[in-house]
């Protein structure tokens, strides 16, 4: 290259430099990109939570895991190894869920008498956070009744109803009900589960029958693509369109202010479509990537949260702490809502993850591997913990025992000195060994521990005094 064109170059450059650098904050690339990711991973789990609900509410009645607006979801049986609706499912807890839109008036929850049965009943706003958990850990489990009152709500409730304010209009109760599958812990938990109800507080005390749910035309929903591919589909624009309109129905909380003066300068503004004039065309131009960027950086957390302490990597299991209530930890909720959408206080369950021994190797069926527990060390819980087993793809495996997990209901047999070994293999280890025998698929494989209301003093996996052994290959 000559010496007048380098230089020519060189002055186009530094003239276009100068001009975005003296544009407005909100003009420039170098502002408006980052800002960008920042107020996507920001308003993910509330994009997410009102995808979901749509997918999930657009029947005319329940059937499967759908049921119109106000009406329950009342799971039947575990999942079979031939389910493929949703990842990583568990076959320890029945799910009755259901979503409510309080805007308009009050719902009332009722709980019948669960007789001392394990249960939880979570309540999620709009933004994923858990705002009240009714349960066996925190309520007990008599008979129970909440009013769930939306933002702003003033005015008077029946005596013998408890109020729960939620910051939303939008909310998920995500009810879980431990049951043994076998059939007749199933009628036990079919009866409980018909008990329960929830009623606009209009109705409460009265015959109620629900409505039919209707069918959204006006609105394109896609009843067959996951969620989370829907919600990383969407352009810039219609992200931020819907995410401003979703913030003036669920407003944000108090210490969101600082990021929602960012997101202003973007044209990013409760109740108006976003506007993109704001950016200038380079800046406009450069802004189509912010979904693509941030979905990268939502995942990426999963690594980098390690070394933030937000995730824990521990002798091959990935876990955290911090899920349920997140304050300004705006990409920690971001990440746990891409990888674990309506997931529990650490307080109520914590879900251990390990897809190898270490982060250089995979499970594999061609080998045979053990999980020890010295006596007296079986994961500390209050409630009940259970090691499920996946496919590489996170469904349950076909197996000749039909045992998807195992846990403290199954009798496990203990070594003589009081510790126990789980076996996990695809072949059978032997009749003396099958009750601790977890079957493996013949190719790679994932397990999950989950661990419903841990202990909270030592040993404990919420403080660290209590680690979760690895799972080692053996000859």
């Amino acid at each position: 290259m000559s010496t007048q064109r380098f230089v020519q170059r060189g002055l186009v450059i530094l003239t276009l430099f100068a001009a975005l650098r003296t544009a407005t904050a909100a003009e420039t690339v170098f502002d408006a990109v980052p800002s960008g990711v920042e107020a996507y991973i920001y308003g993910y789990p509330l994009v997410t939570m009102e995808m979901t609900r749509r997918v999930m509410t657009n029947v005319e009645k329940p059937a499967g895991t759908h049921a119109p607006m106000g009406q329950f979801v009342r799971m039947r049986a575990y999942p079979t190894a031939q389910f493929r609706d949703v990842t990583a499912p568990n076959a320890d807890t029945l799910y009755t869920t259901a979503w409510v839109d309080v805007a308009k008036e009050p719902w009332v929850l009722s709980l019948p008498d669960a007789h001392d049965r394990y249960y939880l009943f979570p309540m999620l706003d709009a933004w994923t956070d858990v705002f009240q958990v009714p349960g066996k850990r925190t309520t007990g489990t008599g008979p129970q009744k909440y009013a769930i009152t939306g933002p702003g709500w003033k005015g008077k409730l029946p005596a013998d109803v408890i109020e729960y304010k939620s910051p939303t209009s939008i909310v998920w109760l995500l009810g879980r009900i431990y049951c043994t599958g076998t059939p007749e812990d199933y009628a036990a938990v079919h009866k409980l589960q018909d008990e329960i109800s929830i009623v606009p507080l209009s109705s409460y005390g009265q015959a109620y029958t629900p409505p039919a749910g209707k069918i959204d035309s006006s609105i394109d929903i896609d009843m067959k693509t996951a969620v989370r591919e829907q919600v990383n589909a969407l352009s810039a624009d219609d992200y931020f369109t819907l995410l401003a309109k979703l913030m003036k129905e669920n407003p944000p909380a108090a210490a969101d202010e600082p990021m929602l003066k960012k997101m202003a300068k973007l044209g990013i503004v409760p109740g108006e479509p976003f506007d993109g004039s704001k950016l200038g065309p380079v800046a406009k131009e450069a802004f189509t990537k912010v979904p693509k960027l941030a979905n990268e950086k939502i995942m990426l957390w999963m690594k980098e949260g390690i070394l933030a302490g937000d995730m824990k990597l521990e002798h091959g299991w990935l876990f955290t702490t911090k899920t349920g209530e997140y304050g300004v930890n705006y990409i920690q909720r971001a990440l746990i809502t891409a990888i674990g959408l309506g997931a529990n206080r650490p307080q109520d369950a914590v879900y251990p993850t390990s897809e190898g021994p270490s982060v250089l190797e995979s499970y594999t069926g061609a080998k045979k591997y053990v999980m020890h527990f010295p006596k007296g060390q079986l994961p500390p819980v209050q409630g009940f913990w259970s090691l499920t087993m996946y496919d590489k793809d996170y469904f349950f495996v076909q197996n000749p025992i039909n045992r998807q997990s195992i846990s403290a209901r199954q009798p496990l047999k203990p070594n003589a000195d009081g510790s126990v070994d789980l076996y996990i293999q695809n072949e059978s280890p032997g009749a003396e060994r099958e009750s601790n025998w977890l079957p493996a698929p013949k190719d790679k494989f994932i397990l999950m521990l989950r661990l419903y209301w841990p202990t909270e003093t030592p040993p404990s996996i919420i403080d660290g005094s209590w680690e979760i052994p690895a799972v080692k290959a053996v000859d």
